[in-house]
């Protein structure tokens, strides 16, 4: 019987950022609960919750201080077990973030191993002494910006943070640490979770020698200077491999459940996508960095499709165009003055062409757009070193907007904890549901499709040799084929095709025979009845 994340759409929401039930101006569980049933109107089979758990906020429940307990500004265990319940009751999976790599430095792990070199946990974190100078031990850089490594006066060494200071790297290496994480992680499975979405899973394994890392290949030194190195020893280290298995074991003691985990890493993000994916014995998925950037060429989406699918034909990916971590693509692939809605539309019918599992993150359903942050509003102070040249990740983690005309748009009846401003305000879910040409019932249109049509669910993938920027992808199974045309560009074109087809679901494009127009951000599924070819080549329209 096939596993049903390998179909699934799966809908990321950021807790205190979706619904706030209690006026603090904080989204919690309560109002996670409350609104599940516009996620399951979309035709998303599973959430993903970012985390929730018990955390001094250093970096938004990224620095987690007690695995097993909800931070109270979300609510308690039994609210996240009323939303499970909730959630299972609308036919929804529920998976949470599991933060592995690194603990907040508040959490009773580090602090008692920080007190000596001699207690209980004293090698539960990565710990090591100076060099001879007083300097870190290695060169390695925390993406965050400055040296992944901080001095403690207690022990009189270093410790590894590869983000911010205030999250020391558990010591993988050491067995009774990855004990203790996965009896954390049998905690919520025993409570109904459905799967866990692993943060950073490339990160867990240290080279134990801490050798430095090499410098990368760049032309311009980049505006963080993590970014000029080759992180190929303070990560993505060939013991990484016995953690995901020992990870796969414990969810493979319980029914139907899955694992996706995030690979953070330059230049060869499909490479570990695949190795951590393959032989059934790892990650059931995993998703990267690749199409969340500003790369929107035919060229880049197809090798990229292309390799993962050459590398691992055992694995399986996940794909998605926006998080709580980057920009959102309505506005990163809009240029200025164009079509947002256009663009919006045209990427969830993108995203429904590729095989694999697909990742929506709150509020894309509505295109939104990316909220204008002022120095003074920000929240997010990870990356506050490179301001402005990077302003962090608050515009995308802005409120998420349901009724127009209330309060903070019907977040909050208190003061926010990001604001909601009125370009957001404006693509509020009450005002496109009104609107059957909205960007809303485009989503859901297009998910109902890709949902009853096994071709792009399961089918079998092979491309057509388009000139940018025309991407067009083949997608067959059991005799069903299904042609996908996409304009990724501002202007229209035109193209002429081997046979005659027709218009199949959603589509901005028109047919007249052999005869395919397509306007500025335009797409079209097409069904045929011999193989489909594009007899000539875009033209502009």
């Amino acid at each position: 019987m096939r596993e049903w994340w390998r179909d699934a759409v799966i809908y990321q929401i950021y807790p205190r950022s979706f619904q706030d039930s209690n006026g603090d101006g904080i989204g919690d569980l309560p109002g996670i609960t409350r609104r599940l049933a516009h996620v399951a109107s979309l035709g998303a089979d599973a959430v993903w919750l970012s985390p929730f758990f018990a955390s001094p906020d250093r970096d938004m429940g990224y620095d987690v201080s007690d695995y097993t307990a909800v931070n109270p500004i979300f609510g308690t265990l039994d609210d996240f077990d009323a939303l499970i319940s909730e959630a299972h009751r609308l036919n929804l999976k529920v998976i949470i973030d599991q933060v592995l790599s690194h603990t907040s430095d508040q959490h009773p792990w580090f602090q008692e191993s920080r007190q000596d070199r001699t207690n209980a946990r004293a090698d539960w974190y990565v710990w090591a002494d100076p060099k001879a100078d007083g300097t870190p031990p290695s060169n390695w850089l925390s993406v965050f910006g400055g040296s992944a490594w901080q001095f403690d006066a207690r022990r009189r060494q270093y410790y590894l943070h590869n983000f911010l200071t205030e999250q020391p790297d558990l010591n993988f290496h050491n067995p009774e640490v990855v004990d203790a994480l996965l009896s954390a992680m049998r905690f919520w499975l025993d409570r109904g979770v459905d799967g866990f979405r692993l943060d950073t899973v490339n990160f867990f394994v240290h080279d134990k020698r801490l050798r430095d890392n090499p410098p990368s290949e760049w032309t311009e030194f980049p505006t963080n200077p993590y970014e000029a190195q080759d992180h190929r020893f303070s990560k993505t280290r060939p013991q990484n491999i016995a953690v995901l298995q020992r990870i796969r074991a414990l969810t493979d003691e319980y029914p139907d459940r899955m694992t996706v985990g995030e690979v953070g890493e330059a230049g060869r993000q499909i490479d570990i996508m695949a190795e951590y994916t393959s032989g059934g014995d790892k990650l059931h998925m995993a998703y990267s960095f690749e199409f969340l950037g500003p790369d929107h060429t035919a060229r880049h989406f197809r090798s990229r499709l292309q390799a993962f699918l050459s590398k691992a034909p055992d694995g399986w990916p996940c794909w998605s165009f926006s998080n709580h971590d980057v920009q959102r693509h309505a506005t990163r692939w809009t240029k200025l003055g164009g079509d947002v809605d256009a663009v919006a539309r045209q990427s969830i019918a993108l995203l429904a062409s590729f095989p694999g599992t697909l990742g929506l993150y709150q509020g894309e359903e509505l295109g939104q757009t990316e909220t204008d942050i002022l120095y003074e509003e920000l929240r997010d102070l990870g990356y506050i070193t490179f301001w402005p040249e990077i302003k962090g990740r608050d515009g995308c983690r802005t409120p998420m907007v349901w009724e127009h005309e209330q309060t903070n748009a019907g977040f909050s009846t208190g003061l926010p904890w990001l604001p909601v401003k009125e370009p957001q305000a404006a693509r509020a879910v009450d005002l496109q549901e009104a609107r059957n040409d909205s960007v809303l019932h485009a989503y859901r249109s297009t998910l109902a499709f890709r949902r009853q049509t096994d071709a792009l669910r399961l089918g079998a993938t092979s491309f057509l040799d388009l000139p940018e920027p025309i991407l067009g992808l083949v997608r067959t199974h059991a005799g069903q084929t299904v042609t996908c045309i996409f304009n990724l560009s501002e202007r229209p074109l035109d193209l002429t095709l081997s046979a005659e087809a027709t218009l199949d679901g959603p589509h901005q494009a028109t047919l007249d025979g052999a005869a395919l127009h397509l306007p500025a951000h335009g797409f079209a599924y097409l069904a045929s009845a011999t193989a489909l070819r594009v007899a000539t080549g875009a033209a502009p329209a």
